[in-house]
């Protein structure tokens, strides 16, 4: 098997970024995705990304099948990734019942529709998780994007959302959107609020 992939390192400027705001450019990739809406410190959200990990995992341990896929090699899973957007804009971006988000694992570029099928009963058959019927296997190009490490709290995380567009108003960008993207590096359930680490992104366009 050729060496492994890991995502910290093969992809890094997309996996670890400065703590200082970048532009950069998001290329297509594969993606397991679930659509939701509410607070994600409930139920719902937890059994979703429960869904996205088993399948995931199953992608990963392949090898050990006797059908392995096609140009399979060896990685680290990906980390989680949620889209946020909210419900009703009339209400304070604080209130989380009001989110409505698609949480998601990047998956390697070996992965193929039947392969995603094929996965997907494979563990029906071993788990009962209703939200494995809500994943879905689709490719995201997310294109020209402003990003930056955050390290801390979520709830601290508008203090770098306005360092990322004052950055973007300095070099000649615009927010194109209200929706961001956030990447979890780090357990919430093993680590200090202030050392968490999540990737922020959010869609930017030249100025006109």
């Amino acid at each position: 098997m050729d060496k492994k992939v890991d995502y910290k390192k093969d992809f890094k400027q997309l996996y670890t970024p400065k703590i200082h705001p970048e532009i950069v450019d998001v290329p297509k990739m594969p993606f397991f995705a679930v659509c939701g809406s509410g607070d994600p410190n409930g139920e719902e959200f937890a059994k979703a990304t429960e869904a996205l990990y088993s399948m995931s995992y199953a992608v990963k341990m392949s090898y050990k099948s006797e059908d392995i896929p096609t140009g399979y090699y060896d990685y680290t899973v990906f980390p989680l990734e949620g889209v946020w957007d909210l419900i009703d804009y009339s209400k304070p971006s604080t209130d989380k019942s009001n989110f409505k988000y698609t949480i998601m694992i990047r998956q390697p570029d070996f992965l193929t529709e039947k392969g995603f099928e094929r996965f997907l009963e494979q563990t029906k058959r071993k788990k009962s998780n209703p939200y494995l019927d809500k994943v879905r296997f689709e490719y995201v190009e997310d294109g020209l994007n402003c990003q930056m490490m955050h390290i801390g709290s979520f709830d601290d995380e508008p203090g770098s959302f306005a360092r990322m567009e004052t950055y973007c108003t300095d070099q000649g960008y615009i927010r194109s959107g209200k929706i961001h993207r956030e990447i979890y590096l780090s357990d919430p359930r093993k680590t200090e609020q202030s050392k968490l680490k999540t990737v922020l992104r959010f869609h930017v366009k030249p100025k006109i």
